[in-house]
């Protein structure tokens, strides 16, 4: 079975298993790009009717090796926050609750200024804000800057996770290992590149 494609079916969810019997028949006999291909459209226009979704998206939230939505081998982009959450343009964000982080795991108001938990901006010891440090991409700037190579998202694959789409991203290099130190493997990377680490982006899209 290909990676990252999940077969369990939910028991409380047998009104949509005949749907959900032919999206897993179609991820079975397609490659993990031949499915995305598939079905990313029909999720898109699902984002609407909130019925469609369950028969494209196949579920993610029985076991998973290290997030949900994830089962195999590769390991985590690193993240200034722990678990590797990005917003929509992939800048880092904090797992739990999604708001935005600096390089140091930080909470930033929507300039980037430290605040605490409260949203309250941070003050030095002269009652300044504190500076704004960097907010860049997790990927493309972050994971590249850290390993001395250049690194690319090429695309991902969809999960159902809380309630809602997941979208995982690989994170993509040419270069023969992925982050754990295994075989790098093609995935969602293109050109010749290969997968390093992986990300994820929570949508609003109910599944």
């Amino acid at each position: 079975m290909p990676e990252h494609l999940d077969r369990g079916l939910p028991s409380d969810r047998a009104p949509e298993a005949g749907l959900e019997r032919a999206a897993e028949s179609l991820a079975t006999n397609t490659s993990r790009r031949g499915f995305l291909a598939r079905v990313s459209g029909a999720l898109m226009a699902a984002a609407g009717a909130g019925t469609v979704v369950r028969a494209v998206v196949p579920p993610g939230e029985a076991g998973a090796f290290h997030l949900c939505g994830h089962t195999y081998t590769t390991g985590s982009c690193p993240h200034p926050a722990g678990m590797p959450r990005i917003d929509s343009r992939g800048y880092p964000i904090r797992a739990r609750d999604g708001r935005p982080v600096d390089e140091s795991g930080r909470p930033v108001d929507s300039v980037g200024r430290p605040v605490d938990e409260q949203g309250r901006l941070l003050l030095d010891t002269d009652g300044r804000p504190l500076p704004p440090r960097p907010r860049r991409k997790l990927c493309e700037d972050m994971v590249s800057e850290q390993f001395g190579f250049r690194t690319v998202v090429d695309g991902g694959w969809y999960r159902c996770c809380g309630g809602k789409v997941r979208k995982l991203t690989d994170c993509c290099a040419d270069h023969p290992r992925r982050i754990n130190g295994d075989a790098a493997l093609v995935g969602y990377c293109y050109g010749g590149r290969k997968v390093f680490c992986v990300m994820y982006y929570d949508t609003k899209v109910p599944c």
